[in-house]
């Protein structure tokens, strides 16, 4: 949790301050995955994200096999594909949901459809080298949000659509029941519901794993990264 922390700061974060972070997290059990994501964009930053993992693979370097280190987008254009796609390591799309306006209450920041950035993700990967045309897409699973069995159907036929147009590629998807923030709404779904939605999606021929939540009791795990702000208590 505590690479976590600081890797999820990418978005300011330099080349050499990126490799820093990698280099002191020796002092941890041995890490032999990174994956960069959390609050910063990475393709926000790829002037620094690229290098970082072209450094981080290199074999005189850090050495990290290049299936081990994955960076994760939401995909802010069509184009963000191909820009960290120039990295030596997996792709992974925070996609949340398929339906276009749902995935827009979700991530507000978005401008394209899902269409047009999957057309971005499937240009990406058709130049890539077989051993990366590997992609992850992830979904974080809300009560009563984007966890219905048409949400699961949706993702399943929009996952297998990629492997349809890119020739070797495999698509895996990575459930993330939502982790508590204290937010006013958004509730973590039944593992009942995460279990029927895993199998749903598993049923249209895509791989569908579900993430074990780690750090939540120190409200550290994903998604929990955010400012807590005490309100004053009036005598």
């Amino acid at each position: 949790n505590k690479v976590c922390r600081v890797v999820s700061k990418i978005l300011n974060t330099q080349n050499d301050d990126v490799i820093d972070i990698s280099d002191h997290a020796n002092v941890l059990p041995k890490v032999d995955n990174i994956v960069f994501m959390g609050m910063g964009e990475p393709a926000d930053n790829t002037d620094a994200v690229v290098p970082a993992v072209t450094t981080l693979v290199d074999r005189r370097m850090f050495g990290l096999a290049q299936s081990k280190v994955t960076i994760s987008t939401v995909a802010p254009d069509p184009s963000a594909f191909a820009t960290l796609g120039q990295a030596p390591a997996a792709l992974a799309w925070s996609v949340h949901a398929v339906d276009n306006s749902l995935r827009r209450r979700l991530v507000p920041s978005t401008k394209h459809s899902m269409e047009e950035l999957k057309e971005g993700l499937v240009q990406a990967l058709s130049s890539r080298s077989n051993k990366l045309r590997r992609t992850m897409l992830e979904v974080a699973l809300i009560e009563g949000v984007n966890d219905s069995d048409e949400d699961a159907k949706l993702l399943g036929a929009f996952s297998q659509s990629i492997m349809d147009e890119v020739a070797g590629s495999k698509v895996v998807v990575n459930l993330i029941p939502y982790n508590a923030i204290d937010h006013p709404t958004y509730r973590t779904p039944s593992m009942e519901t995460v279990m029927g939605f895993q199998k749903m999606v598993t049923d249209c021929g895509v791989l569908c794993y579900v993430r074990t939540t780690r750090g939540d009791e120190d409200s550290a795990a994903c998604g929990q990264l955010a400012t807590k702000k005490k309100r004053a208590v009036k005598k």
